[in-house]
């Protein structure tokens, strides 16, 4: 895969965030609830914030985000992270979320998009399949990230060429 930049140096003023309006897939819309700016001197990016809900009744089913750049933190925690509500899981709302997502991300001139998962969370490594991703590999989590500081180990790596 190709492409991948590297963002190290982002500042609040180096970045606008793009409207992120109409994300609909059948029964989910993705609604943005917060832009993050960028904190540099903890390595994260901006980021956008939606929650997976019912176009129907509103009802929130899930949350996913956005990240806009390329470091370790996004080597090994994705540019794309989600979560179903218990109650809503199975019916590939995750996988439907990143698919809306990736216009954006390609907005932002993110290629490829990446999402990594625990290697045992059979769940999420089917929704990044289902989302088109291709399992680049198993790494391992380096000490000095705060993902091996929770106890996390390695990393499922999928890529999204978009």
């Amino acid at each position: 895969m190709t492409g991948e930049r590297l963002f190290e140096k982002m500042t609040k003023e180096d970045f606008s965030f793009f409207d992120a309006d109409n994300l609909v897939d059948g029964n989910l819309k993705l609604v943005l609830v917060e832009k993050r700016t960028a904190k540099p001197e903890k390595g994260y990016f901006p980021c956008y914030v939606f929650e997976m809900r019912d176009v129907n009744t509103g009802e929130k089913m899930g949350t996913i985000n956005l990240r806009v750049g390329n470091n370790d933190n996004t080597k090994y925690g994705g540019h794309i992270g989600y979560g179903v509500i218990e109650g809503y899981r199975g019916n590939h709302y995750a996988a439907r979320s990143c698919r809306l997502l990736f216009p954006l991300a390609k907005k932002h001139g993110i290629n490829p998009v990446w999402i990594t998962c625990n290697p045992e969370n059979i769940a999420s490594r089917r929704t990044c399949e289902l989302a088109g991703g291709k399992l680049v590999g198993i790494v391992d989590l380096p000490e000095n990230t705060e993902q091996y500081k929770l106890g996390n180990r390695k990393k499922c790596r999928y890529g999204f060429d978009l």
